[in-house]
Order: C-alpha cells, then sequence, then structure tokens
C-alpha cells in the first residue's frame, strides 16, 4: 500500500515544531532589529532633507510648523523650494508614528527620532528611541 503511517507523520510534525521553536525567535529578532534599522537611515535622511529646506529658507522649521514644512510650503517660507522628501510616508517611522523633530537638538543642530515601537521616551531594544545621532 502506498502512504504514510500515522508514526511517520508524527515524527515529521515533530521535527516541524523543533524547527519553528528553532528558527521562530530568531526570525522575530532580526525583524525587530531591522525596523530600528530602518528608522535609523530613515532619520538621517529626514536631516538631509532639513538641510535643503534650511538652505533654501534660511532655517529650520519652526516647531509649529512640525516636519510637514518638507512636504508642504509654510506660509513663513517664500524661498521654499519642495517638496524635500518624496512622499509623506517618509515622516513615519517603521511602527506607523510620525518622527520627532527638536531643534536645536540635545545631540546636534537638529534632532529627528522615533519613540520606538512603544511610541514613548526612553526604554530598550525595540522600544529604545532611534534618531539621527
Amino acid at each position: 500500500t502506498s502512504g504514510f503511517t500515522l508514526l511517520e507523520l508524527l515524527v515529521v510534525l515533530a521535527i516541524l515544531g523543533l524547527l519553528a521553536a528553532v528558527v521562530g525567535p530568531q526570525v522575530l529578532r532580526y525583524l525587530g532589529s531591522s525596523k530600528t534599522q530602518a528608522a535609523s537611515i530613515q532619520s538621517k535622511n529626514i536631516v538631509a532633507a532639513l538641510n535643503l529646506y534650511k538652505l533654501d529658507v534660511g532655517n529650520f522649521p519652526k516647531k509649529e510648523e512640525g516636519l510637514q514644512a518638507l512636504m508642504k510650503a509654510p506660509a513663513s517660507a517664500p524661498f521654499w523650494n519642495g517638496p524635500y522628501l518624496p512622499d509623506a510616508g517618509a515622516l513615519v517611522d517603521p511602527w506607523k508614528n510620525p518622527y520627532q523633530m527638536k531643534a536645536p537638538g540635545d545631540h546636534g543642530e537638529i534632532d529627528v527620532y522615533s519613540l520606538g515601537s512603544d511610541n514613548a521616551a526612553g526604554g530598550s531594544g525595540d522600544a529604545k528611541d532611534i534618531g539621527n545621532w
């Protein structure tokens, strides 16, 4: 007769279960670190766009204008020559939260950062703040 015995199927399922138990946590860890790396790169790209904005306008956007000034000309910027980013999605971190801006920054002339997976200041691991520093 052709086919598999119940014992053969149970052995295959046990092997698949062991593989999932070993590989699953590694995959989740890499997924978290890739989001952190993406946030770091994106924040540096936003700072590059802010520097272009500053060259055109003469100063960084005001706090109330925020990073949206990179996409739409604020009333206080007559020499605006944007948009400085390809789309507004570039202003959202990998966890779907908006990037934050602080000028003057704690780490340089301007800080652009994500609050991490927990969307709260501080944290560690995947939840730590990630910025252009």
